[in-house]
């Protein structure tokens, strides 16, 4: 049986990543598996409440909010299992899950990642995910398939080949990150998973999703669903992505589009929702890509700092 990690990010959301634990304490019944929760700089520590009433889980607290990519990093390397299972905390598990995605990496050597099919958690009966579609290196946009769609079963035997696995919840083998290496860090958050995915995909692996296997997801409860902060990250790291991974021609058309069409119809969005300092914020992150190298790990705004 192989070993299973999973690891999970904290920040600010004890409830939420308590509800995240007993879930799995009632609805998991693989045995070989470990807990790992990393707590990305909390303004509280919560590690010393948590170790005595979570014994069998696995805490590590940084001092520094590291985002998505670096918490997820810290959580991997003490990690011991044969697959890692990332997970956000804003999840609950169902019954099987870590069972059904271990059956198909012990069974499909060409798979090396592979997530669940989410289900937002206020209304169980609605699709997230059920997969995605490559990047357009133009655009820099990419397609959602089964998003807000009823859940009547159609998926349930659905098994196979995806562009992108979903940073909410995706479990991967240890050797894939071994040979398509650990994500990169100055990302943050937003867009990290599927640069990561690109990696992994460019490795010689395949990245899958599973109908019948499903965690519920939460969604946006650290960062908020309109935040200045996913503002920036989602406009910078957009950018980020095509610095990383596409050829010299698309990256070009990309940065014209993004110039003639995504800031003067986000600009034109901003005012008519009278969000004026997201105007500010937009150019910050184009700014950003400017001065940066692709792979500097100066984030330039943290938390607190976007505003």
């Amino acid at each position: 049986m192989k070993r299973v990690s999973v690891v999970t990010i904290n920040f600010n959301q004890d409830k939420i990543t308590e509800e995240l634990l007993d879930s799995i304490a009632e609805t998991n019944t693989y045995e070989n598996l470990e807990v790992i929760v990393v707590d990305n700089g909390s303004t509280v520590n919560p590690v010393p409440k948590w170790a005595p009433k979570y014994p069998n889980v696995k805490f590590i607290r940084s001092e520094a909010n590291l985002g998505f990519s670096g918490g997820n990093n810290i959580g991997i390397k003490p990690a011991t299992g044969d697959y890692y299972f990332l997970v956000n905390n804003d999840t609950e598990f169902s019954p099987g899950l870590v069972q059904k995605l271990v059956d198909v990496l012990d069974t499909h050597p060409e798979v090396g990642i592979i997530s669940p099919k989410l289900v937002y958690d206020f209304d169980r009966s609605l699709i997230q995910y059920m997969g995605f579609t490559q990047v357009d290196y133009y655009t820099c946009r990419n397609q959602a398939i089964g998003k807000g769609e009823k859940d009547t079963g159609q998926y349930d035997n659905f098994l196979g080949q995806t562009g992108y696995c979903h940073g909410g919840a995706m479990m991967v083998k240890r050797e894939t990150c071994e040979k398509a290496g650990l994500m990169a860090d100055n990302f943050f958050i937003y867009y990290e998973e599927v640069d990561w995915g690109e990696r992994i995909n460019k490795s010689g692996y395949q990245a899958w999703v599973h109908g019948g296997a499903v965690i519920y997801h939460k969604e946006s409860m650290t960062v908020g669903k309109n935040s200045p902060f996913k503002e920036y990250f989602m406009n910078r790291n957009r950018i980020l992505f095509i610095r990383h991974n596409a050829p010299a021609f698309k990256a070009f058309v990309f940065y014209i589009y993004f110039v003639l069409m995504v800031v003067p119809r986000n600009i034109i969005t901003y005012i008519k929702d009278k969000r004026y300092n997201f105007i500010g914020i937009l150019f910050r992150a184009v700014w950003w890509n400017i001065t940066h190298k692709k792979t500097s790990t100066e984030l330039g705004y943290t938390i607190n700092k976007v505003s």
